[in-house]
């Protein structure tokens, strides 16, 4: 396959990376509702291109600026969306759906940080990809991305790794913030985390994307830092909440 380029589309709060090919578009996570239509106007106006073009958008994990956009860029253009096989939504009953709730206000409280308005953030919680992928398959029509699962920050976190030129996208499994590499706040699995970053690690990648902190190249250092850091307990809302009122 020709990979032409892989571009980066700054999102609500996330940069967003599309992979270009001569006849085909392949949008390597979902993004936010709110960044939909800056999706579909790169496509249409900076590449020149119909939206019909995007084949495929993966959704590595269920959190707002992740997986928001999927079913609306499916509308728009009747791509596939492909996410993890798993036999439950992320977030399941009612619980999960108070879990969203608190995950799109987290959403917003970090927005507000980086300065950016208020933006509808609200989508399905329980979403049904066309194609479910698991360890080692390859992205449907993009044969050149492998799945890798690297769960962690969620139960079912996906990265997506393009072998040929040793590049990989980690969605939120690291994140640049300031030019240092940190873990990702919520750390759902913390055993599987570090078993997670100790995959990436043994292969290697030359450039990471990162859905916060733009793109870069990885020493071994960064890798076993984060693996020493990650805490022993999970590290989730819930978590937090339950350890500041029991003080």
């Amino acid at each position: 396959m020709d990979l032409i380029e892989i571009v980066g589309i700054e999102g609500y709060i996330q940069t967003i990376y599309m992979a270009v090919y001569p006849d085909k578009l392949l949008l390597l996570d979902g993004g936010c509702r709110t960044d939909v239509d800056k999706v579909l106007d790169y496509i249409t106006d900076t590449l020149g291109r119909p939206v019909t073009d995007l084949k495929v958008v993966m959704v590595t994990h269920m959190h707002p600026d992740h997986a928001g956009g999927a079913v609306l860029l499916k509308q728009a253009t009747g791509c596939l969306i492909v996410s993890a096989d798993k036999e439950k939504p992320w977030y399941f009953g009612q619980a999960g759906r108070d879990l969203q709730m608190i995950d799109i206000g987290l959403s917003h409280f970090v927005a507000s940080r980086q300065g950016k308005g208020f933006e509808p953030l609200w989508y399905d919680p329980v979403l049904v990809p066309d194609i479910a992928v698991k360890e080692g398959d390859k992205v449907p029509g993009f044969t050149d991305w492998e799945i890798l699962e690297t769960p962690g920050h969620t139960d079912r976190d996906l990265t997506l790794w393009h072998r040929p030129s040793h590049v990989m996208y980690t969605a939120d499994l690291i994140l640049r913030i300031k030019q240092g590499y940190i873990a990702p706040y919520l750390i759902t699995l913390p055993d599987a985390y570090r078993r997670s970053v100790e995959k990436v690690r043994a292969l290697a990648p030359k450039e990471v994307l990162f859905a916060h902190g733009g793109r870069g190249a990885l020493k071994d250092k960064v890798y076993l830092d984060l693996i020493r850091r990650t805490p022993k307990e999970p590290r989730t809302v819930y978590h937090t909440l339950q350890h500041t009122f029991m003080r």
